[in-house]
């Protein structure tokens, strides 16, 4: 039955039985009604079927088909380790909390419908489940235990709360201690566990290698790309040509850099900066990927299904195969390369006072690093500067503009948030034998201020052209949870204005530099980056909070995320004069959809990557029982505190561990205070902790308090 023809029918059985003088009826009245003849009733039973886990009918347990419970709610369920969870309904803010008496057989990423229960007095809408949409979870990661005559797994996720047992014909001759992917088979009801399937054996957990595979698996990142996608590499060339440079802007002749990590092997953008009149001239090039990866060809489709690269500890799993992303796409030095440049003129105040978007051929003059940049500009070190004089003025005048750039950026309210990230460096073998922040300087800086302005710039130029377009929006956050920090921050003195419900990002920053170098510094800049929402990728140009734009985009990433690579497309087929209606018609068409997959596999990729970044930590961290550190309280939960130390590893000292007095949690202060000696534990207060124990399976630190607080109250 073709997809016209099922939701045709889906509407017929709708309009008759919300009819007011419907009476349930089972499927071979409903035919008859119908005039469904025997051989289609299989077909008929698909359409109930699908309005039944719509939740748009409902299914007695005579077999009837009734009318359905108009009070359902369709949303995503995501379970915890103890039992209960939450249902997050797409574009709502607050989600609907699910007792685990109330889960109904349904397990974490499932589809569901919930009835809100009336008369609960909590913070939040409780509910629920009803009935069980789709399955969320259908192939599950996790370690094999054999018994004598089967076998059970259980789920790295800890999300996933049942072991799942594995008939011995259906093990794939597993044995203890292997991770192995299986495929659920059964869901498990009243009391049963669910049954499943060995599919794949990954290794053995003490293998090499078997721990990130084992995350890799259980987010569905693709590893190899198909064949038909290999097979479409051997038409790409390995170096432009004459005829694919013609009718573009030759720029070679401009001085050209690209400036990124030392590991980079994917460079999607270089710069290009002048300065006359007192008037800068800021050319931004990126990587024109989308003259090789045409729409709807197996390339574009695997890169739309990857959505993005994945930066794991020990590995790049890439959006697009190494021949594009470190070949031809890559804007290496002293080769030519084919890009789609941003060129901009700005003004001593930074404001973009005229533009070009054009197709462009370059070539790089030097690839540098960011190191290397630092030590130019902030250290005056004279070995670099001597191998690199022809290009420090340039440098120079890029400092110059990017200060210009931010100045003006935090003028109108753009938030910083500077927490270092983690660089994990591994053996030969995989293993990690050192943790440091990955701070930010002012390369880095550099480059960001002038991603920032390029995309802001090619984003408000498409707003105006009104065509069907990619943004990067960050909605405003949700006013309870500002009304909750505001509330809290007056606990230390500070305050937040806000007006009708609503907060300018001008705010958050001004209260961020108040509290810089403070000591409740840290429990602040957390509880204001926990009160924001999260970036997406959308159609519709909404803003950018955190970066208080109004309009914005990802153009200067496209060998590394697919929205770049869409807008690219859009972007080209405009200078060509070839958006026509047809071709506004199908982009209209399809933009949501790839919005939506763009920032579902950014989330995927954050996840994965943020769980590898733990389990190294985690091994890491186990060579160092007994050890003591210094460090900060990251987080205060009624189980225990978090505590972060300057390699940003984050541990837990447990309630239970703190023996000389009882105590408790209080929310108002985001504090553990005990009952009689009148001490407590908060966001931000620094201590000294002792390694006690590490679990790999479960990625956990734990500490214990070593001595008295060093200081913070």
């Amino acid at each position: 039955m073709d997809k016209e023809l099922f939701e045709t029918r889906k509407q017929i059985i709708m309009d008759i039985i919300n009819d007011e003088n419907y009476v349930p009826m089972k499927i071979k009245e409903i035919a008859i009604l119908l005039q469904v003849p025997k051989s289609e009733r299989a077909d008929l039973e698909e359409v109930l079927m699908a309005l039944v886990n719509e939740g748009k009918i409902s299914l007695s347990k005579k077999g009837k088909y009734c009318k359905g419970d108009m009070n359902l709610i369709t949303g995503v369920f995501q379970a915890t380790q103890r039992g209960f969870g939450f249902v997050s309904v797409e574009g709502e803010d607050e989600d609907i909390f699910i007792s685990e008496s109330d889960t109904n057989g349904a397990f974490t990423n499932d589809v569901v419908n919930v009835r809100i229960l009336e008369g609960k007095s909590g913070k939040r809408r409780e509910g629920t489940i009803v009935n069980i949409v789709e399955r969320g979870i259908k192939e599950i990661v996790g370690i094999y235990q054999k018994s004598k005559s089967f076998g059970f797994v259980i789920p790295d996720n800890q999300k996933f709360t049942k072991d799942i047992f594995i008939p011995a014909e259906k093990s794939m001759g597993a044995v203890t201690g292997h991770k192995v992917v299986v495929k659920i088979t059964d869901y498990g009801k009243n009391g049963k566990k669910p049954e499943g399937k060995v599919i794949e054996i990954i290794g053995h957990v003490n293998d090499p290698g078997t721990d990130i595979m084992s995350i890799i698996k259980s987010y569905d990142l693709p590893l190899e790309f198909p064949e038909n996608v290999m097979h479409q590499l051997k038409d790409i060339p390995d170096e432009v040509s004459t005829r694919e440079m013609a009718g573009r802007v030759d720029i070679r002749n401009w001085q050209t850099v690209t400036i990124d990590g030392e590991d980079a092997k994917d460079l999607d953008d270089a710069i290009t900066i002048s300065k006359k009149d007192g008037k800068y001239t800021l050319g931004v090039h990126i990587a024109d990927v989308t003259n090789y990866v045409k729409e709807g060809t197996p390339l574009d489709k695997e890169a739309l299904r990857r959505g993005t690269s994945v930066y794991l500890v020990d590995r790049v799993i890439p959006m697009l195969p190494h021949k594009l992303s470190n070949g031809i796409c890559s804007l290496n030095e002293g080769v030519d390369r084919l890009a789609l440049s941003c060129i901009m003129d700005i003004d001593e105040k930074g404001n973009v006072y005229g533009h070009k978007i054009c197709e462009t051929v370059i070539n790089v003059d030097r690839r540098m690093s960011y190191t290397a940049v630092k030590k130019i500009l902030d250290n005056s070190d004279e070995e670099v500067v001597n191998e690199y004089k022809e290009l420090v003025p340039m440098f120079e005048l890029m400092k110059e503009l990017a200060a210009i750039l931010r100045k003006k950026r935090f003028s109108r309210g753009s938030i910083d948030f500077d927490f270092p990230e983690s660089k994990i460096i591994l053996d030969e073998k995989g293993r990690p034998i050192d943790i440091k922040p990955y701070e930010r300087n002012v390369a880095t800086r550099i480059i960001e201020d002038f991603m920032l302005i390029a995309n802001e710039t090619v984003a408000e130029d498409h707003f105006w052209q009104e065509i069907p377009f990619v943004y990067r929006t960050h909605d405003n956050p949700d006013p309870e949870k500002i009304e909750r920090l505001g509330m809290f921050i007056n606990n230390f003195g500070y305050s937040i204005k806000i007006s009708q419900d609503d907060i300018h990002p001008k705010e958050l920053q001004k209260l961020l530099e108040k509290i810089e170098g403070s000591d409740e510094e840290a429990l602040i800049s957390r509880l204001t980056l926990r009160s924001l929402k999260r970036a997406q990728y959308t159609t519709s140009c909404t803003g950018h909070f955190g970066l208080a734009a109004k309009y914005y985009c990802h153009f200067t990433s496209p060998i590394r995320r697919y929205p770049d690579l869409q807008i690219h497309r859009i972007i080209k087929e405009n200078l060509h004069g070839g958006l026509n209606e047809r071709r506004i018609n199908h982009y209209n068409k399809i933009l949501d959809a790839v919005a939506k997959q763009a920032s579902m596999t950014e989330r995927r990729a954050d996840d994965a990557e943020r769980d590898t970044d733990k389990l190294k930590k985690v091994e890491y961290m186990s060579h160092r029982i007994g050890e003591v550190f210094d460090g900060v309280i990251s987080g205060v939960t009624s189980w225990g505190f978090y505590v972060e130390l300057p390699n940003t590893v984050e541990g837990m000292v447990h309630i239970s561990s703190l023996r000389d007095d009882y105590y408790y949690f209080s929310e108002e202060e985001y504090a553990l205070k005990s009952e009689i000696l009148n001490k407590q534990y908060k966001l931000g207060q620094k201590v000294k902790v002792v390694l006690v124990d590490t679990d790999k399976m479960l990625r956990t630190i734990d500490f214990e308090l070593y001595d008295e607080i060093v200081g913070g109250l």
